[in-house]
């Protein structure tokens, strides 16, 4: 435990979350349970049914285990860009703080991650442990993320928990995930060329796509002279070769 409050710590440094407010979310993961991995066969596609490795946060609910973009299955965390309000009415990086909360929960550690499918975004649908912990779950009962209920109910009785607590986003008013994604696209479609409000930029980074919702997003200019280009899908431009930004 005294390990993990000092990692943290170093988060809360970086996002202006009250200690409070960050140490409750702290506090709620001695109320985890363990559980058992179910290991099963590969699946249709031959892709492996557990990916075990070290991971690198993306945001509140991505992560890159090794090679693999995992997107963990049954929850949906607050965009990075995205911010709440506590009890008292101050704003909070609520999207940043998710982010470094599920870091502080991976951070050099070996996780094992049951493969439960694929998105349309062709990202790994998995629940992902870390020594008998549900991080899917811990996130949700931290106050950290929602249950996804649009496409799961697995945490949604977790949900109601931390909701009674008023634990994380729980503390004051939030806007869901979906909900704020959903106005994002709506303001940048009314000015974007043909509605396709993604913006596909080229740099040094290669191509990268920005989603309405991104934290960069306003700050980047788009220039077809050199080849950037608005795209009408996150699905058009990975298949056009293009990547999602990177939260760093």
């Amino acid at each position: 435990m005294n390990v993990l409050a000092s990692v943290l710590s170093v988060k809360l440094s970086r996002t202006g979350l009250s200690a409070g407010a960050f140490f409750a979310a702290l506090a709620v993961l001695l109320l985890v349970p363990a559980i058992a991995v179910a290991v099963t066969g590969p699946s249709a596609t031959n892709d492996p049914a557990i990916i075990t490795g070290q991971a690198q946060v993306v945001d509140g609910d991505t992560l890159d285990v090794g090679p693999t973009r995992v997107r963990l299955e049954g929850i949906d965390a607050p965009e990075l860009a995205q911010t709440c309000l506590t009890a008292s009415g101050e704003s909070w990086d609520c999207g940043k703080v998710s982010a470094a909360f599920l870091r502080s929960l991976v951070q050099h550690k070996d996780l094992t991650c049951d493969r439960t499918g694929s998105d349309v975004y062709h990202r790994t649908l998995a629940v992902c442990i870390e020594d008998g912990i549900d991080i899917n779950e811990a996130m949700v009962r931290a106050g950290m993320a929602w249950a996804f209920v649009k496409y799961a109910r697995t945490y949604v009785d977790v949900e109601a928990e931390a909701r009674a607590r008023q634990t994380g986003v729980w503390q004051g008013p939030a806007e869901a995930p979906w909900d704020f994604r959903r106005a994002g696209w709506k303001v940048a479609e009314a000015t974007a060329p043909g509605g396709c409000a993604i913006k596909g930029n080229i740099s040094s980074h290669g191509h990268i796509y920005h989603m309405p919702w991104s934290p960069w997003y306003g700050r980047v200019k788009i220039d077809t002279a050199r080849g950037e280009r608005w795209f009408c899908s996150e699905a058009e431009a990975l298949a056009a070769g293009w990547r999602p930004a990177s939260p760093d």
